[in-house]
Order: C-alpha cells, then structure tokens, then sequence
C-alpha cells in the first residue's frame, strides 16, 4: 500500500530536520527519510556556534549576519538546554586588522540584527589583567571580548526530528530515496532501507534538502534540470587536551587574514578550527589532512605560551559544506547564505542551495512560506516566537539540574550536568524510577548506562555506536576501544524498546 503525504523532505540534516518541524506544525502531513543517521554528514561537522559571522562583516554580508544574529536570539530561547551563551576573545594583531576596524566590526556586530538582545555587548580588555590573557602569549597586550552562542549541533538535529514526529511526521533514518517521479499531481517516490527493503510513498511536492549531494540528487534521483551549483568546501577540526581553564573562547586571526576558533570543549578538551578548503571528493568521508592538521596546530602555536603538535590530537572531524557557488576565488570568502528555489514545473520541488547552521529555522520557516499557498489548509508560520524544542521548555537550565539532582541524590553531579544540557527536561524519562547508578543499568563507560543508550534507540533513532558516542553525545572521548566494542554488541543483540520512554 502506498503512504500519502502532503510533503516528503529527502534529507536529515539541519535544513531537512527544521523543514520537517515547521511543515508538521503548520498540520502538513509531513515524511522525511534520511539515507544514513539524522546529522550523519555536515550538521555534526560544524564548530558548533550559533552565531553571526563576524568574519562576514569583511565581505559586506551584512544581511546575513543582521538575520544570523537575529536567529541567534530566537534559538536560545528555543533550546537552552543544547544551546547557550559563550563570550569571544580577540586578541590584537595591528599588522592583520587596525584596532579601529575591529572596534567598527564589533559595533556592527552588537547592533545588526532585528529584536531583543540578550547578550553581553563587546568590550575592550587587557590581556595583562584579564584572565582570558593568562594562556597567551606576552605579545599580545589587548583584546577585544564579544558574546557569541554554543551549540550541540547534532542534538540541534535530533530535537528538529523529535518535534516534527511529535507533531505528525514521519521519520524515516537509513532509508534511501532511489527514485522520484513527478506528474501533475505529486511525486511518487521509491524508498529503500539499509537492508534493502523497498516501499513507495506518494507526496503532493517534494523538497531536495540534501546537502552536498543537492545536485547530485536532481540529476539522479529527480532528473530534473538546474541552474545553481553547489562548491563544496571541507572544514576540519582537531580537539587537543584542554588548553586553558576559563570559560572564555577565542578568535584567532592568521596571517593569511583567515581566523581560527579555540573553544572550550567537552569540559577537557579544547577544539581548533576550521579549515576551508575546496572539496571534490566523496562528500560522506571527508578526513583531514596532515597539512591542514599542522595548520591548525600553526594557528593555535601564534598565541597560546603552551604549543601543540598533531601528537596532542586526541580526535578530529571533517565536514563538506554544500555553499552556493558565488564564484569567489577564495574558499573561506564564498557566502554562507541560502537560495531556495521553487521548481512548478509539475508537481512542486523546493531546492535547498546552501546556507548554515545558525539560520536553519528562518530557512525553513522561509521554505514554508514558499510552499504553504499549495496547501490550503496549512496554518500560519509559528517557529519565530522560540517555541521550544524537546526538552527545552525551561530557561534556567541551571535550576532544572539542581533541581535533578534533589530528586536524584545519588546522580554525580557531573553527569547530571551532561544529562540537562542534553535532554533539558526529558532527562528525567531516562532516569525514570531509579534510586541508584545500579538502577540505570549496564554501565558501558564514563557515565553511560543502559538507560540512556535504551532511551536514545526508543526515542532518537540511535543505531549503532557512532550515533550513540559521536553525534547524540560526544563521549566517544572517553570510552576505551573495549568499551566501544561492547557498546556496540549491546546494541546488535538488544531489541529497542519504545513505549516506556513515551
């Protein structure tokens, strides 16, 4: 039998899952299919900011900052528990950027944007008195100090998908769209899982939200003709040992006018990056190069007294960002906005060419708006108002985790951390009636137990380890190779359950 729907995204990824959400909660009857693990590629390849781009400033993209910036608003309210403020250093280089470019840069940044500011404005500082100097090095006598915004990007995937299910939609994850065909009344679209298992669903229009592989998809899968072309472009990043114990991040600026970030990373860790580099490989298994790994150590070497070599790393990651060829000569300067674009001819294909993850929702409450007026039934736009995502009903996220902990004593304080800036408040679903560590189950590792990894299949379409470890958590970190192994025949042997998590 054939599923009907009013929209099908083909995508998992950042766009797709925010596409999904806003059409679900419009009361479009909503299907995604992702051919891997939702965030499997670019989404949980970012250096996880929410944030306007002060780098853009230079390049005169000051419309996407002012609505990047205006996002970054929106999305702290929405998710405060994966999301939350983290305020830049810059330390000054006058022979890079003159001090009153970037004194003109920083108030831009602190005004562009439409709405509510809620962060701390930028700032001057002395790096000889303020404790984001004590890791640098001597030369370095002022910096400026900004407020930008954290993100758990892969999670940021997850609850988009959380919520469209919740709201109607269906999500399909390691299923393939092999095939679209269109008529004048919809598609017709073939499916197929990682097993190989085939089913077809009819939808009323269709949208490509496939990242890197946007183009590919319309010549292969929907041969239908295009104009746009995607540029590919790698970044990586490396995560070293924590490298400085304040709570600040940095800017760095490089002398071939590029900046790097360091950024306090899984409470141990620092993470450096990123790179930008043109991209014409396979799209699923970017890796890092030697050359761009001692590039980032390079740039981490200019500032901070401890030095680093690529025999610190103790893991790295590499994305492909599919941005939207401008023609730059310079990969690091093509533009991080979006096109969409409204194919009529047929059955309706709404194309996504580019964009980032900062702007995700407006993308998607923008794609709507183009296909709403095909469905005279859907409601009006919702997202703008921060409607929380899953678990992220209450602001104070800090006294949500006090308050975990007086209900459950026995939780290690460190973990009842990591569980709220996880789960906010449906990490009292995992903990459920357990009066002890020994309650939560198999221990697999650091603080992982059975109950979360039995709620994350249940609930979060976790598979296998990797989605576990690396995107729905990062504590692939901190289990040794053994405990990864048996993670994973946990997971092979141990049917999901569902119903005690709903």
């Amino acid at each position: 039998m054939t599923e009907q729907f009013d929209l099908l995204v083909v995508g998992g990824g950042i766009n797709g899952a925010g596409i999904a959400r806003d059409a679900a909660g419009r009361g479009l009857s909503v299907c995604l299919c992702e051919r891997d693990d939702l965030a499997a590629h670019t989404s949980s390849a970012s250096t996880k900011l929410i944030h306007g781009g002060l780098r853009y400033l230079e390049q005169f993209e000051f419309a996407l900052v002012g609505k990047a910036l205006a996002e970054r608003e929106v999305l702290l309210r929405a998710a405060p528990h994966i999301i939350w403020p983290l305020r830049f250093v810059l330390p000054h280089q006058s022979h890079l950027r003159p001090a009153w470019m970037i004194r003109l840069g920083l108030f831009l940044y602190d005004h562009l944007g439409r709405g509510r500011r809620t962060l701390p404005k930028s700032r001057r500082v002395s790096l000889k008195r303020h404790k984001s100097g004590l890791p640098l090095r001597d030369e370095f006598p002022i910096g400026f100090v900004y407020s930008d915004a954290w993100v758990q990007d892969a999670r940021l995937v997850v609850l988009n998908a959380m919520d469209a299910m919740e709201r109607g939609a269906t999500i399909f994850t390691r299923t393939r769209c092999v095939s679209a065909d269109r008529d004048d009344e919809g598609w017709t679209v073939q499916l197929q899982t990682v097993h190989g298992e085939l089913s077809t669903v009819r939808a009323k229009a269709l949208v490509n939200a496939t990242g890197p592989w946007t183009v590919q998809f319309l010549d292969q899968v929907a041969r239908v003709g295009h104009d746009h072309a995607l540029r590919l472009v790698k970044g990586s990043h490396i995560i070293v040992p924590r490298l400085f114990e304040h709570p600040y991040a940095y800017i760095f600026q490089q002398p071939d006018r590029r900046i790097v970030f360091a950024i306090p990373y899984e409470h141990d860790f620092t993470l450096i990056g990123t790179t930008d580099l043109d991209y014409r490989d396979d799209p699923s298994a970017p890796r890092i190069s030697e050359e761009e790994t001692r590039y980032l150590c390079n740039a981490a070497n200019r500032y901070f007294k401890r030095s680093i070599t690529p025999a610190d790393v103790v893991w790295s990651y590499s994305g492909v960002r599919p941005l939207l060829d401008d023609e730059s000569g310079n990969a690091s300067e093509v533009t991080r906005d979006y096109l969409l674009e409204l194919d009529q001819r047929g059955a309706p294909l709404l194309n996504v060419f580019g964009g980032k993850l900062t702007t995700y929702r407006k993308l998607a409450e923008e794609a709507m708006d183009r296909l709403a007026p095909l469905f005279p039934h859907a409601t009006e736009a919702w997202t703008a108002s921060g409607h929380p995502l899953p678990g992220g009903e209450r602001p104070d996220v800090n006294a949500w985790q006090r308050e975990l902990q007086a209900a459950h004593p026995w939780l290690p304080e460190s973990m009842a951390w990591r569980l709220v800036h996880s789960y906010g408040s449906r990490a009292a679903r995992i903990l459920g009636q357990a009066r002890s560590l020994h309650d939560l189950g198999e221990h697999f590792g650091a603080d992982l137990y059975q109950a979360e990894v039995d709620y994350l299949r249940a609930m979060e379409w976790a598979v296998d380890a990797s989605d576990v470890l690396w995107r729905r958590s990062k504590l692939g970190l901190r289990l040794t190779p053994e405990q990864v192994q048996r993670l994973a025949a946990y997971l092979t042997d141990t049917p999901p359950r569902r119903a005690s998590f709903a």
